[in-house]
C-alpha cells in the first residue's frame, strides 16, 4: 500500500510539468499526484494608484523611506501634525525608530489616523494581554482593524481554542498576520472544517500553536489537504500530520513539484521521499539553495549516502555553520587523538542536541580538552565561516578517518564553488 501511494504521489514526470508540457495530455492532471502538486494554496494582485503627493513622498523620505519606496506608496498625508503624533505614540509604546519606518513603509495610512482616539487604545489592548505592542510593526496592518468589532472577538475566540493568554501570544507572535483573517469568514469556519475532518480538539489547538495562519485557509482548501495527506498515508492521529497540513496548506503548486524535483535530482527515490515527507514534513520549506549546499555537503564532503540524509530528514533542517561544521571538528580531533572510534555512527551525533553532545564528546572526554584548545573560538560558539580553511581541514579530516578514503580534489573548493 506504502509503495503504492509512493507511485501515485510522487513518481510524476516532472521533466514535462516544469516545462509546462508538450502537447498531449497535461501531466497535471495524468496522475493523483499531480493532483496534488495542482493545488495552489495562496494568490496574489497587485493594483496601480494614482500618482504620488510630493509633500507626501516628502514626508515618506523624513521617516525613513527611501525616495522610490515614499514614491511607490499610494497615499496622501493631509496633517503632517497627526502623523507626527502617531509616530509619538508609537515610540512610547517601544516601538525603535527602524520599526516605525517598518510600519509606516507597510502600512502609511496609519499615519491619517488619530493617535489617541484609534492607536493607542489598540495598543493598551495588546499590552493588557502581555503582548509587547512592538510586535504590530511586523504587521502593522493590525492597527487599522477595530478594535471593538474585530481584534477582540479575535483574541477572545482564539482563547477560547488555545486556552490561554500565553497561547495566544505565542501563537499570534509567529504569525501576526493571522490577525487579519475575518472571524466569521475565514477563522470560525477553518476551525470548524478542522473538527468535521476528525481532527481532535487538542490538536486543533496544537496545529494553531505551529502555524496560526492556517486559519486562512480557505474551506475547499482545507478539505483538499486532508483528503491529500490522507492518501499521503498520514493519518489525524499522527505526529507528522499537523506539519504536514501546515506544509501544504502554505505551498503553491509550482513550489510543490519544484522542491520535488528537486530531491529526485540528487537520486532521492521515491519511497524514501514520501517517507522523509512523513517524518519532517518541514524539508519541503527549507530553500532550495540550502537544500542543495547540505546535500552536497553530506554527499561530496562527508561522504554520506543519500539515503542515510533521506532517513534522518531532520539534518536537512540543521545549519551547517552553527551545527553541522563545528560538531564535525570536534570529533575529528577526538578521532585523532583516539578518544572515539572510527567507527562512530555520525547521523546520531550530528542530531544530538548540545547538551547530549556536549556530555558525550567534551565534557567527559576531558584528555582531549587541550586538543579542543587548537580550535578556532568559532567553533566552540557554534558558529563558523564556511570559507574558515581549519574548520574545512579538520571536516574533511573526519571523512578520512570515518572512510579511509580521501577526497581526490579539494572538497572545499569544489564545494564553495558550486553555486
Amino acid at each position: 500500500m506504502l509503495a503504492s501511494i509512493c507511485r501515485r504521489r510522487l513518481a510524476i514526470p516532472l521533466a514535462p510539468v516544469l516545462a509546462g508540457g508538450g502537447g498531449g495530455k497535461n501531466p497535471i492532471h495524468s496522475s493523483p499526484v499531480a493532483v496534488l502538486l495542482s493545488h495552489g494554496y495562496y494568490s496574489t494582485a497587485v493594483a496601480a494608484g494614482p500618482e504620488p503627493c510630493p509633500a507626501t513622498v516628502s514626508y515618506l523620505v523624513s521617516c525613513g523611506l527611501s525616495p522610490a519606496a515614499a514614491a511607490a506608496r499610494n497615499v496622501r498625508i493631509r496633517d503632517t501634525n497627526r502623523a507626527d503624533a502617531v509616530r509619538a505614540v508609537l515610540r512610547e509604546y517601544g516601538f525603535s525608530e527602524a520599526e516605525i519606518t517598518r510600519t509606516v513603509r507597510q502600512d502609511p495610512v496609519l499615519l491619517n489616523f488619530d493617535a489617541d482616539r484609534i492607536i493607542r487604545p489598540k495598543l493598551d489592548f495588546f499590552l493588557s494581554l502581555g503582548f509587547q505592542p512592538r510586535f504590530l510593526a511586523a504587521e502593522p496592518h493590525i492597527l487599522a482593524r477595530s478594535l471593538d468589532n474585530h481584534l477582540a472577538p479575535c483574541i477572545e475566540f482564539l482563547r477560547s481554542i488555545l486556552g490561554s493568554d500565553e497561547c495566544v501570544r505565542t501563537a499570534v507572535y509567529r504569525v501576526p498576520r493571522a490577525l487579519l483573517a475575518d472571524l466569521d469568514n475565514s477563522m470560525r469556519p477553518a476551525v470548524e472544517a478542522f473538527r468535521r475532518h476528525g481532527l481532535p480538539e487538542e490538536s486543533i489547538a496544537k496545529l494553531l500553536l505551529i502555524h496560526l495562519g492556517v486559519l486562512m485557509v480557505p474551506v475547499d482548501r482545507i478539505a483538499e489537504a486532508f483528503d491529500d495527506l490522507q492518501d499521503l498515508g498520514l493519518r489525524v492521529t499522527d505526529t507528522g500530520f499537523l506539519y504536514g497540513f501546515r506544509v501544504i496548506s502554505i505551498l503553491k503548486r509550482e513550489t510543490w513539484v519544484r522542491k520535488v524535483a528537486l530531491y529526485r535530482s540528487f537520486g532521492v527515490c521515491e519511497a524514501d521521499l514520501l517517507r522523509a515527507f512523513k517524518t519532517q514534513p518541514t524539508i519541503l520549506l527549507v530553500s532550495d539553495e540550502s537544500v542543495k549546499k547540505k546535500i552536497r555537503f553530506y554527499l561530496d564532503v562527508l561522504k554520506v549516502g543519500i539515503g542515510d540524509v533521506m532517513a534522518q530528514p531532520m539534518i536537512l533542517s540543521l545549519s551547517l555553520e552553527k551545527n553541522i561544521m563545528p560538531r564535525c571538528a570536534v570529533l575529528s580531533v577526538l578521532m585523532r587523538e583516539g578518544k572515539i572510534e572510527r567507527k562512530l555512527n555520525l547521523m546520531p551525533a550530528l542530531l544530538s542536541n548540545l547538551k547530549v553532545f556536549s556530555a558525550r564528546f567534551v565534557w567527559s572526554l576531558k584528555g582531549a580538552m587541550l586538543s579542543m584548545c587548537r580550535l578556532p573560538d568559532s567553533v566552540k560558539v557554534r558558529k563558523i565561516n564556511l570559507k574558515d580553511s581549519h574548520i574545512w581541514r579538520e571536516t574533511e579530516s573526519l571523512s578520512h578517518l570515518m572512510t579511509g578514503v580521501r577526497s581526490q580534489s579539494s572538497g572545499m573548493k569544489s564545494f564553495l564553488r558550486r553555486p
